[in-house]
């Protein structure tokens, strides 16, 4: 598959499938960002979000599009506006994921041809966002209210698809699938802020174990 003129569908289809997507936040040289994407990739983690209230986001996104390719699905994370839409995708992001809900720019993606990612919390939030066209949400911030907020929201927007984000770890991943989860969102969890002596080892490590996690809850 081209990961050069992926649909926002088949985007869609690789979060779902592969489970995980990692979130890379915080004031990381170009160089550490490209060694945790190669430690998320050798544990088995093949999307990653570079937020871009990181400095080196923009960047960042092009490089690892050039170094991994067909490998993983490189997107940017906290787009909030209509112009961070623009530079994201010029920059070479293959999707989008906002911590809220803004119309204007859902719109430019979609005009774009960019899978995008609204974070919603509440019921209407959900609704507004789909009837927008989004299918695939954020639901974030998901470690306050846990699993059974999740299904209670399912229950009557069965046809939402949640990306729970927040406080999801390997030992809870399986309740959050259990509760209507199709992917989640991994941040400081997975990706330590600092890169020291053993980070990429533990990055490596904690990749395999959301990843024994995803392949456990569809056992």
């Amino acid at each position: 598959m081209n990961t050069l003129t992926l649909t926002p569908d088949q985007v869609a289809a690789a979060i779902k499938q592969h489970g995980v997507v990692a979130i890379l936040r915080g004031d990381y040289s170009m160089q550490e960002t490209i060694d945790i994407a190669a430690a998320l990739r050798e544990g088995g983690v093949r999307i990653l979000e570079l937020t871009l209230n990181s400095p080196s986001a923009l960047e960042g996104i092009g490089k690892l599009r050039e170094l991994h390719g067909e490998a993983m699905f490189v997107g940017a994370g906290t787009v909030r506006t209509v112009e961070q839409v623009d530079i994201a995708i010029d920059a070479g992001a293959q999707f989008l994921v906002s911590p809220n809900f803004d119309p204007a720019s859902v719109q430019r993606s979609r005009q774009r041809g960019v899978l995008h990612l609204p974070g919603v919390l509440t019921p209407s939030e959900a609704q507004q966002a789909m009837n927008a066209g989004c299918r695939m949400l954020k639901l974030f911030p998901s470690d306050i209210f846990g699993p059974s907020y999740l299904k209670a929201l399912k229950a009557p927007l069965d046809d939402a698809e949640f990306v729970p984000t927040g406080g999801i770890t390997p030992d809870n991943l399986k309740q959050m699938v259990q509760a209507g989860a199709v992917a989640i969102g991994a941040g400081s969890s997975l990706i330590p802020k600092k890169i020291v002596a053993g980070s990429l080892d533990h990055i490596r490590e904690q990749a395999e174990a959301y990843n024994r996690a995803w392949r456990d809850a569809h056992a």
